[in-house]
């Protein structure tokens, strides 16, 4: 994959095979320690500790239709060929945690990529509830398909009119609280 919402994506989409109700993303900037985090809660299934101590081996992937998972492990490869670091936790029955530090201006670090497009793709299979905190430094953003979904009066957002407003209006927020800064 060539940049993070890319693997932000393919995190979340387990979340979802794992029966998730809740999905938190967040996106966090620090310029001044010069980190780029990301973070992934889900409430699924979660893993039990033998599949969990393995789940970073491109080997070992709980889906039928193919012997490789390798979003994890080339996540966690993208994250400490910076210099950050990758971990991940899970509890059987009460979710799993995913959480990548990337350095902010390492060379190796890809870019962040298009979010809105990957959170768009999320919105529309919204039989789940999907929380995105992106903040640069002191500036913030959070979206929540929760609050959207009680603001229409609906119990999913699948039209597609409804999901490119929220795609264009999660970009512009996301460009406002970058002011600049390359992610």
């Amino acid at each position: 994959m060539f940049e993070l919402a890319l693997y932000i994506l393919d995190i979340s989409q387990n979340s979802v095979a794992a029966d998730a109700k809740h999905i938190d993303i967040t996106v966090r900037a620090d310029t001044v320690r010069d980190v780029l985090a990301v973070d992934i809660k889900d409430d699924g299934k979660g893993m039990d500790r033998e599949f969990l101590s393995r789940v970073t081996d491109p080997f070992t992937t709980s889906r039928t239709t193919r012997k490789v998972g390798m979003g994890l492990p080339l996540f966690k490869m993208e994250a400490e060929k910076t210099g950050g670091r990758f971990g991940i936790m899970s509890e059987l029955g009460k979710g799993t945690s995913v959480s990548a530090e990337f350095v902010l201006s390492s060379v190796d670090r890809l870019p962040l990529g298009n979010l809105e497009s990957c959170m768009s793709v999320l919105i529309a299979g919204s039989g789940y509830d999907t929380i995105l905190r992106f903040s640069v430094d002191d500036r913030i953003y959070v979206f929540d398909t929760a609050e959207v979904k009680k603001e229409l009066g609906v119990s999913e957002l699948d039209e597609p009119v409804i999901v490119n407003y929220l795609e264009a209006m999660i970009g512009e927020n996301i460009q406002s609280v970058k002011k600049g800064v390359y992610l």
